[in-house]
Parts: C-alpha cells; sequence; structure tokens
C-alpha cells in the first residue's frame, strides 16, 4: 500500500517511519510512503503557502497553487488514490473508516495548517475530510501520523501475529477486555494481593473466551456505554450487561431525573393561561416512560380537584384493583406516578426525595431569543437554552426536573423562573408540534439512552 503525505513539515515524519512496526513495515515494503512539500511550488523567494483571510480574523490560511501543484506531483507519480484532507471539521476517523482505507491501494494526506485550507479545494479535488477527534492541534502532521499506523495495522504482514489486530479495541465495536503477565500474584502497598483472575490460568478456552468478552462488554458500559448502540450484541451479551449493570456500584444517572406534567398553568391556543384536563394516554405513556428508563419519579400537578380525583381513581384501578391483576406491568408502572396540586408541591416532593434543591428545565417548541444591548449581549427575561448533552451532564451532579407543559405551552412566568429552556426536540424543521408524551419520550432517550 502507498501513502502520499502532503505536508509543509516533512522532516515530522523522519522519527515515526523509522520506528516500531511502522519503520518494519516500510523497512518491509508492508506500506510506501512518499512526502512532497507544497513549499516546493512556490514561486517567490519566501517560499509564501498562506495568506490573510478574505472577511478579516484571525491567523492566516494556505494558498491553493502550491497545494494543488503537491497533488499533481502525487498524481503522476502513480495517482492519488483516495484523498484525505486532515481537519478538525472532517467525520470522525474511525476503525471501520481504517478497514476502508486499508483495503485502498494509494491513499493522500494532506496536513492542514494555520487556519486551515482555501475552502474552493474541494471544489477542485475530489477529497475527504478526516477529524482524529474533537480538539485542535497545530497541524495535521501528529493526526496524519495516527491515521497511517491505524490503517497500517490492519494491512498483511504489518503485525507480528495476523491475530493479533483481531482482539484489540473496536475490532467487534467493543473495548477490549483487560489483560495480565507475570508474575500471577502482585502485592500492593497496604499489603494486599492482586491475583490474576483464576478463570486465564485454567488453560479452558472455551471459559477464557467467555470470560474475556463478559470482561470486553463490561468494559465498553463502563467507559463508554454509547458504543453499545451500534456494538453486533447476543442475548448473551445482553444478559452479561444485565447482571453487570446490577452489580456496578455506580449509580444510574435516570434516577436523578425527574418529570413534572403540569396542566396549569398553561396557555390555550390564543395566548391565554388557563388549567387544562387530564390526559389518560398522558399518564399511561409517560408513566411507562418514567419506569422503563429508571427515572426518579414522575408527577401530574393540577390545581382542579376533579381531576385530581380523577386521576387518583384511574391509577387506584391500575396500581390495586382489576387493573393490577390483568396487567401487572402497568401496575409497576403507574405504582410510580404522583399526584400534586402545583408545579412547586411537585418540587417540594422532589427535594424531600433527593434531599436537595433540583435544577429546573423547561421543555419548549422555541429557542429563548438573544438581543443586543449596549455593545454586549444581553438574554431576554426567559432563561437560557441548554442541549441535551448539558442536560445529561447535569445529571452527574445534582437532581433535575424536566418541566413538561400541556395545552399550547406552559405560561411565560413558568419559564421564566426555571433554571433553563431545554432545546425543542426538532428545532431545525418546518412543523415542531408533538404531542408532549412523544417529546417526552424522545426527550428521556435522548438524555439517559439506553446505556444509563
Amino acid at each position: 500500500m502507498h501513502f502520499a503525505i502532503c505536508t509543509l513539515f516533512p522532516e515530522y515524519f523522519d522519527s515515526p517511519l523509522a520506528t516500531g512496526l511502522l519503520g518494519r513495515a516500510v523497512g518491509d515494503g508492508v506500506l510506501t510512503v512518499e512526502r512532497v512539500n507544497p513549499r516546493d511550488f512556490t514561486e517567490d523567494n519566501h517560499r509564501t503557502v498562506d495568506d490573510r483571510p478574505y472577511g478579516g480574523g484571525p491567523g492566516m490560511v494556505m494558498l491553493l497553487d502550491p497545494v494543488l501543484k503537491a497533488l499533481d506531483k502525487v498524481e503522476r507519480n502513480g495517482g492519488r488514490g483516495r484523498t484525505i484532507l486532515l481537519t478538525p471539521r472532517g467525520k470522525p476517523l474511525s476503525q471501520d473508516l481504517t478497514r476502508e482505507l486499508a483495503g485502498e491501494e494509494r491513499v493522500t494526506v494532506i496536513c492542514g495548517r494555520y487556519e486551515g485550507m482555501d475552502a474552493r479545494l474541494g471544489d477542485l479535488v475530489d477529497i475527504e475530510e478526516v477529524s482524529v477527534g474533537d480538539f485542535v492541534l497545530s497541524g495535521g502532521e501528529a493526526a496524519a501520523c495516527c491515521l497511517l499506523e491505524a490503517v497500517g495495522r490492519l494491512l498483511p504482514g504489518f503485525m507480528g501475529h495476523e491475530g493479533s489486530g483481531d482482539e484489540e479495541s473496536f475490532a467487534h465495536g467493543l473495548l477490549e477486555y483487560p489483560h495480565y503477565t507475570r508474575p500471577e500474584v502482585v502485592t500492593d502497598e497496604r499489603g494486599s494481593e492482586l491475583r490474576v483472575p483464576e478463570v486465564l490460568l485454567s488453560g479452558d478456552h472455551r471459559r477464557i473466551a467467555e470470560y474475556r468478552r463478559e470482561k470486553a462488554l463490561a468494559t465498553t458500559w463502563d467507559r463508554r456505554p454509547e458504543m453499545l448502540s451500534s456494538a453486533p450484541l447476543t442475548q448473551q451479551d445482553v444478559e452479561s450487561i444485565r447482571k453487570h449493570r446490577a452489580e456496578s456500584p455506580k449509580p444510574a444517572r435516570g434516577r436523578n431525573l425527574h418529570l413534572v406534567l403540569a396542566h396549569y398553568p398553561v396557555l390555550n391556543k390564543e395566548g391565554q393561561e388557563v388549567a387544562v384536563s387530564l390526559t389518560n394516554l398522558d399518564i399511561h405513556d409517560i408513566g411507562r416512560v418514567s419506569r422503563s428508563y429508571g427515572l426518579g419519579g414522575f408527577y401530574l400537578s393540577t390545581p382542579l380537584e376533579d381531576q385530581r380525583r380523577l386521576a387518583a381513581t384511574l391509577l387506584n384501578h391500575w396500581t390495586g384493583g382489576a387493573g393490577a391483576v390483568a396487567n401487572p406491568d402497568r401496575s409497576e408502572a403507574l405504582s410510580g406516578v404522583g399526584v400534586v396540586e402545583s408545579i412547586e408541591d411537585a418540587l417540594h416532593r422532589v427535594r424531600e426525595r433527593t434531599g436537595r434543591d433540583p435544577l429546573v428545565y423547561v421543555t419548549s417548541a422555541r429557542i429563548a431569543p438573544e438581543k443586543r444591548r449596549g455593545g454586549k449581549r444581553k438574554r431576554t427575561e426567559e432563561p437560557e437554552t441548554v442541549t441535551i448533552p448539558q442536560v445529561a451532564q447535569a445529571l452527574d451532579a445534582r437532581p433535575v426536573v424536566l418541566l413538561l407543559g400541556t395545552g399550547s405551552g406552559l405560561a411565560p412566568g413558568v419559564v421564566r423562573a426555571a433554571d433553563a429552556v431545554v432545546r425543542p426536540v426538532r428545532p431545525f424543521t418546518d412543523y415542531n408540534h408533538l404531542s408532549v408524551r412523544s417529546a417526552t419520550s424522545i426527550l428521556v432517550d435522548r438524555i439517559l439512552g439506553d446505556t444509563d
């Protein structure tokens, strides 16, 4: 396989290409690496490769002409093949992508510098933009080393043992299991013995394989649970994760999330503050969401006494009456639903339950507006808008109440009193009118996912 690296600092690669497995692969001809410097194609005395950006702003932008001429040289030398521009705005470099690249005969890698490339490069050359992570480097050379080695490891003849890559992290959508070597026993500073797991000394290859799979699943759950959503899993894998989750000392974040469905004060279609009636489907569906995701609680708030009596009758039927006998699963879900007179009563229940004041995040179909005053950005009376990841992060530190409105949404006073407004479920479309139970299901799943 042939790599061509377009870089302003070709000497950067001297050590990586002569060291370790990568150096051996180059020496053995498993892969060849060509380095081409855009400075060699400049025509001024200063060998200029950058200029100021149009529109102003800090930094410099790489010139098109030297880069295009460098790529033309690569093309004349045998072809560019698949061409990668390393940039923070590119798609993530993943194990799947490295497998694709390992199947190519030729790959060209462009290392950006300064503020990046003139954006017209993509209009002139067929390139793919790739990023090695959500951080910024001084240039693409370090990222190119990551890509070069990640792809190289998948080439036949690169690894000392051809099966080594099959058991590594990400090889099967999971993080790798822990490894041990001699001695069998290590003593820590307190005199406690740390032993190699007995199963690894047993010689029973089936048990060892099962143990390693279980540990890979557990490690992925603990450290990168989002990977499990795309990993191929068997029912046995699912049972293994459930067992590990039950035994894990790490508390589930869902217990810190509480739902309050407010029926007053909310707006009607004319924009008037009103109290609206309870909806049977809301109670059932949101109750089941609360139980399925292990939430801290779900409260219905209404000042109307007849509505509270209606809710009590309905809940009693399903939790203690004939409904409980006919549908125990529904009984379990609705047994966690509380009925209160006001939003403040619900917040008081959460305080009593958790011993702390909760953050109150309201839901809305729109993002809080901004305006400038005196040259500085000032928000209106509405609180700031927070994203789903910010809500999830808040759960790690304290209880959070997700305050949901019925009717045509929560009254402005309720919104202003909240700590933040959660970004709408569908903010970028021209239709954003989901039912409250649908929006709640989506929000809870986005906050907690299936790995809480």
